[in-house]
C-alpha cells in the first residue's frame, strides 16, 4: 500500500476517497480508529492509502481535482 495523504480532515478525506471510488481505485483510510487512543481529539492523522501500482494514476487523479498540495511527496 502506497499512501497518497496524511490529515485529520475528515472532509478532505471522504472527497479524496469518493474521487477514488468513482475512478475504480480502491483505497483504505488507515488510523480511523486511533481517536479512541486519542480520546476523539483529532489529533492524530488517519492515512489514505492506495495499492502502489495504482498510485501515479491516484496521484493523477487528486491532483486534477485540486488536491495536489494535500499529497504526500512520490514514493515514501
Amino acid at each position: 500500500m502506497y499512501e497518497l495523504i496524511r490529515a485529520n480532515d475528515a472532509v478532505l478525506l471522504s472527497f479524496a476517497q469518493s474521487l477514488l471510488k468513482d475512478a475504480g481505485i480502491s483505497c483504505l483510510v488507515a488510523d480511523q480508529s486511533m481517536s479512541i487512543l486519542e480520546g476523539s481529539l483529532g489529533m492524530l492523522p488517519r492515512r489514505l492509502l492506495v495499492d502502489a501500482e495504482r498510485a501515479d494514476e491516484a496521484r493523477a487523479i487528486l491532483r486534477d481535482a485540486g488536491l495536489g498540495e494535500e499529497l504526500r511527496d512520490e514514493r515514501r
